[in-house]
């Protein structure tokens, strides 16, 4: 895989719940879940399925900390 984006997490897909036309994908990403919202048809063309390897990439013009 090339991609431009620095932001690369590997982890495994932990759970995919499909909805009416959108699906959520959550990964695990070595203790944290991220949790990406993706097309249903994404899904499937990807061929997606819980316990496969997968990354979650990150794009974003900002990115904001907080601590409490």
């Amino acid at each position: 895989m090339k991609i431009s984006a620095r932001n690369q997490l590997k982890g495994r897909i932990v759970e995919i719940t499909k909805g009416a036309t959108t699906a959520h994908v959550r990964i695990d990403i070595g203790g944290a879940i991220v949790t990406s919202s993706i097309t249903n048809a994404a899904v499937d063309d990807l061929g997606l399925t819980v316990g496969k390897e997968a990354y979650a990439v990150v794009k974003a013009s900002d990115v904001m900390i907080a601590i409490d």
